[in-house]
């Protein structure tokens, strides 16, 4: 169902709604009022007039009945100038409303080039649309009118839009990064918790390693990196501190990586390993870890195991994650510092 309501300036805006209760329909003014219940009193001419609660009428509401499709709307009433539910974000620029797109492919790019006109003659600069899944064949039109892909994830697919013509783009690019992490683990018989991956590079093949992985999404580097050891090698662990990372562009899709090392404590000492992943798993010793030919000939990966045999010494200092919360946005983050030498700052 679409329903229609009219701002100040005399144009009008469109809105889906899924369903109805006891034949109230929620609808939302674009002119700043609150979400109000609004049950029908009157139909004509397949458009409803609505009153409220306080029984005052509402100007300028109407719903279309769900039978009828709004390109006939479209063709029949173009002069009411539709535009997208949009509102305006912090740099100037303008986000689409997902759920509220019209479902027909016409109707959309209708309202699509209504709304970047009245857009540009506000002044607007970048528009973001998020079009779901469901309505994937909404794809083509945005980029037949001048979207760009921006990224995607499970779900959806966001495009941009840039206004002016007479300045650069500014708007941000996707995300650039994977996050890897890598655990260090090492018992008091020194010997190091290493595997063997079921699928790995042909150079790596027959390695010892340290168990490592990527983090999910929204996933802190402190708990994916003792997520992914549990899952590897079934070894219960406490983060301790970030000892080193690594960072390197154009690996898979392009995409850069940043892979993170992190020392952790065990807290048990029975592997149980994952076989979908993990061919075999144990403790090395930490000399006969490093007399592999790999380690010989890859000094990167030396130099990393290096460092967190001096941390397990305490002869290095690596980053432990602090709680804090930031004025910027309010949340609350975990920022990574050398905690022994901020002390000495104050």
């Amino acid at each position: 169902m679409t329903i229609l309501s009219l701002n100040s300036s005399g144009s009008y805006r469109y809105r889906l709604t899924t369903h109805e209760r006891n034949s109230n329909i929620p609808a939302r003014l674009v002119n700043g009022n609150s979400p109000e219940c609004l049950k029908p009193t009157s139909s004509y001419g397949g458009c409803k007039n609505f009153q409220g609660r306080n029984g005052k009428g509402r100007k300028g509401i109407g719903v279309i009945s769900s039978k009828l499709s709004l390109s006939t709307v479209l063709s029949s009433g173009s002069s009411l100038g539709l535009l997208l539910d949009a509102y305006d974000d912090e740099y100037g620029g303008v986000i689409i409303e997902p759920e509220h797109l019209p479902s027909e492919a016409n109707a959309f790019a209708s309202i699509l080039r209504t709304s970047l006109s009245n857009w540009k003659l506000k002044g607007k600069k970048g528009v973001w649309l998020k079009i779901l899944q469901e309505h994937a064949d909404l794809v083509p039109v945005a980029i037949k009118e001048g979207f760009d892909y921006h990224h995607a994830d499970r779900g959806y697919i966001m495009l941009t839009y840039w206004i002016p013509n007479d300045e650069p783009c500014s708007l941000p690019d996707g995300p650039t990064h994977q996050i890897g992490v890598g655990g260090f683990v090492m018992n008091e018989n020194k010997e190091v918790l290493v595997v063997q991956e079921n699928v790995c590079p042909c150079q790596c093949s027959g390695v010892w390693k340290l168990p490592t992985g990527f983090i999910n999404k929204s996933e802190e580097i402190f708990s994916g990196v003792v997520r992914e050891v549990k899952e590897e090698t079934g070894i219960d662990t406490e983060f301790l501190e970030v000892v080193a990372f690594r960072h390197v562009h154009k690996v898979a899709f392009e995409q850069s990586d940043l892979f993170f090392v992190c020392m952790l404590k065990p807290l048990s000492c029975d592997i149980r390993i994952d076989e979908k992943e993990i061919q075999a798993a144990k403790w090395m010793n930490l000399d006969e870890f490093l007399s592999q030919s790999f380690y010989e000939e890859d000094h990167m990966s030396k130099r990393v195991i290096d460092i967190c045999a001096a941390a397990y010494e305490n002869n290095y200092s690596g980053f432990i994650n602090h709680h804090l919360t930031s004025k910027f946005d309010g949340k609350l983050s975990h920022l990574y510092y050398n905690h022994e030498m901020v002390k000495k700052l104050y």
